[in-house]
């Protein structure tokens, strides 16, 4: 049985209030809530408390889960509401981007270079997390849930509650500053 299938199957009987399959959905997806709550965070204790808390609230709200969505993209959207309300700063600068304020941002070119393709090297892996730290929190998010989390823009945009063109032009924004700062490293490299 594949584990879409699974999933589908111990979400149906966690609803129904099967503690033990609910466990089944946490283990397979603590991770990825861990990984986003940290890279969110930046802090190990916040990122396992919020995790907890993410899970707990859950598991309350799990009877009235519809299915609109993946359980995946409702259950971080609670972790990330959960993050966002430790760091007020950070919905602040999710609210600040809007399609008013990147309307005149172009769309990302599709043979753009993909700046992800520097991961090969040790020493660019390190120096491209460096750069992503340095990221307005706002675009360090929005990098985090594409390119970590392999959300697609839809997801994304669901998650953050932001329009799918914002998620889009934010993301093109981070990855031409990550463009220009790592251009800068290689020139050093050379």
């Amino acid at each position: 049985m594949s584990v879409e299938l699974r999933e589908r199957e111990w979400l149906k009987r966690a609803k129904k209030g099967d503690a033990d399959a609910f466990g089944m959905l946490v283990t397979l997806h603590e991770r990825f809530v861990y990984n986003l709550a940290f890279r969110t965070l930046g802090n190990t204790e916040d990122a396992q408390d919020v995790v907890q808390d993410g899970f707990v609230r859950a598991w309350m709200a799990l009877p009235g889960f519809r299915e609109d969505s993946e359980f995946r993209t409702w259950l971080y959207r609670i972790v990330l509401n959960l993050c966002l309300n430790r760091f007020p700063r950070l919905r602040r600068d999710l609210a600040a981007l809007s399609d008013e304020e990147l309307a005149d941002s172009p769309e990302p070119a599709s043979h753009a270079t993909d700046v992800l393709s520097m991961l090969e090297a040790d020493e660019a892996r390190k120096s491209l997390q460096h750069e992503i730290s340095r990221l307005p929190e706002s675009q360090r998010l929005l990098v985090t849930l594409r390119y970590q989390d392999e959300l697609s823009y839809e997801e994304i945009a669901g998650l953050v509650n932001l329009p799918l063109g914002t998620v889009k032009t934010g993301l093109f924004r981070a990855k031409e500053r990550l463009r220009q700062a790592l251009s800068v490293y290689q020139e050093q490299m050379v």
